[in-house]
């Protein structure tokens, strides 16, 4: 239900807008197109970015497999903000529960990235726990997130 403090969520048509949280962690998710992306911009050592984050070939084509179904939740996202189609309804009233899965693989992901160290300490690693958890309570708790995904349903006000 939208109580008066959820009031900065709303805008000027009377929806709610996306929360800063969910791209936050579409980015976390797809971070390693976002990698790839900023790799294409440099011209001297295109992989010389892509091998200081992604040490080995198959971690990093893991990352892009895992990554890209963050983009289609983004793609859904931005379907949602400008064409609102019917058929992708469905899909983005469960936006939540295809996040899940994708944040499990990303966790899989990391203790398989542990176990080939040797449970080894590894800033990268710990940041990856932390930010894994916080997203895990994210997608539980997030108000806003539930009142975002369940927005669509109300017909869109043209001024």
């Amino acid at each position: 239900m939208l109580k008066f403090e959820h009031i900065r969520w709303v805008d000027e048509k009377g929806h709610i807008k996306p929360p800063l949280g969910l791209y936050l962690l579409l980015t976390f998710l797809a971070r390693g197109w976002v990698v790839f992306v900023a790799s294409l911009t440099q011209f001297s050592d295109r992989a010389g970015l892509v091998r200081l984050f992604y040490p080995h070939k198959e971690s990093f084509l893991l990352a892009l497999a895992t990554g890209f179904g963050a983009l289609l939740c983004y793609g859904l996202i931005i379907l949602e903000r400008k064409a609102r189609p019917d058929w992708a309804m469905s899909l983005f009233s469960h936006l939540k529960w295809l996040l899940w899965p994708l944040l499990v693989l990303d966790a899989a992901m990391l203790c398989a990235r542990l176990f080939s160290s040797g449970f080894l300490f590894s800033w990268t690693a710990a940041a990856d726990a932390v930010l894994i958890f916080w997203f895990a309570i994210y997608l539980h708790k997030s108000s806003h997130l539930r009142l975002y995904l369940a927005d669509w349903k109300r017909p869109v006000i043209h001024q």
